[in-house]
């Protein structure tokens, strides 16, 4: 296994290694970022994934906050699970459902993928999580930084226009994950892009039934049956998805949370056994927030570890699912020559 180590004089480090191979025989790398207070970014190529996040405690150890798999091909394998759990992968062209793969888009109509029963999930059979992506550029010294770029081909899923999209991810010196999105088509289209990493920080074989969970919104997105967004909102006070006020993690949720204020706190998860707290800020006008990470005992995670219906919590900051369908949800065209932007941080603190 060929390995390339690079070691700044901020005592920040930067590696890339051979993670395997595609059955194409394209070959995946990992590559690892570290600032000079420890935390540790790795990264790899196919979906843009987050493999693993170690952030110092306040005892100084390193704890594995996110879920994810050691060899490659497992990661290909999650996805004929019963669920796919789409460990730390960039989502897209579309995260979350559009009701009957269909929406009308400039007076046309558009017939996506249906991968979801009835529904389009997630980018479809083949979104960006399964994607080889390319380096476009590794960044060292004190906030070390990765870009990745993949370019979608014009139908993709049956999405319009050639979509490229940019993501970076970097670690600063104050242990906050920076994660930019930048994406530009050659035709209208639609682009609702999240990063689907699994949470925990109790260390990622654990439960998250005993931590913190606080959501800064007041107004959650009401569904049917099909957890398909019905147009309206519902106000969250005095419900169980109240989370105004920090509480213990549930261990059952798939919910869209709608945020009244742009880059303001969105939300934050707390572990008293490591006494650690990660905050979530956003651009974007929603989190959808679910708990957890299955692997129905056919695929070993991380360390062996066995992931459960509790492993781990997402905090996908995105636009609202649906919202193609929704004249009234904030609108997820990206017009032929115009940028998408969105930027998230997850800020991790010792109290």
């Amino acid at each position: 296994m060929s390995e390339k180590k690079h070691i700044s004089s901020f005592a920040t480090a930067e590696t890339t290694k051979s993670f395997g191979f595609l059955s194409s025989g394209e070959e995946i790398f990992l590559h690892t970022l570290t600032n000079k207070n420890g935390m540790e970014l790795s990264v790899m190529d196919y979906g843009a994934t987050i493999v693993s996040l170690k952030v110092p405690t306040a005892n100084q150890q390193l704890v594995d906050v996110v879920l994810g798999f050691d060899r490659p091909e497992d990661y290909l394998a999650s996805y004929q699970l019963p669920s796919a759990p789409y460990f730390g992968c960039v989502v897209g062209r579309f995260a979350g459902r559009i009701k009957h793969g269909s929406f009308d888009l400039n007076g046309r109509p558009i017939s996506l993928i249906k991968n979801h029963g009835n529904h389009h999930l997630h980018g479809g059979n083949k979104g960006f999580g399964q994607q080889l992506w390319t380096v476009k550029k590794i960044e060292k010294g004190d906030s070390p930084s990765i870009t990745l770029e993949y370019t979608s081909p014009n139908g993709e899923e049956h999405f319009p226009g050639i979509l490229i999209t940019e993501v970076t991810y970097l670690l600063t010196t104050t242990n906050t994950l920076v994660i930019k999105f930048n994406s530009f088509s050659t035709e209208d289209t639609i682009v609702n892009l999240t990063q689907h990493s699994y949470f925990n920080l109790d260390g990622h074989t654990e439960s998250i039934e005993h931590q913190k969970l606080f959501v800064n919104s007041t107004k959650m997105l009401e569904v049917d049956e099909e957890n398909i967004p019905t147009g309206l909102l519902m106000n969250v006070a005095n419900c169980p998805f109240d989370f105004s006020e920090e509480k213990n993690c549930p261990v059952s949720i798939d919910n869209t949370f709608v945020l009244q204020e742009k880059n303001r706190i969105a939300a934050s998860l707390y572990s008293p056994k490591n006494q650690l707290k990660m905050s979530v800020f956003t651009n974007q006008p929603a989190v959808h927030i679910y708990v957890g990470g299955n692997c129905f005992g056919q695929l070993p995670g991380k360390e062996e570890a066995a992931y459960h219906t509790k492993s781990g919590i997402c905090f996908e900051t995105q636009h609202f699912p649906d919202s193609p369908n929704h004249a009234h949800f904030p609108s997820t065209l990206l017009k032929k020559g115009e940028q998408y932007e969105h930027q998230t941080l997850f800020v991790f603190e010792t109290l």
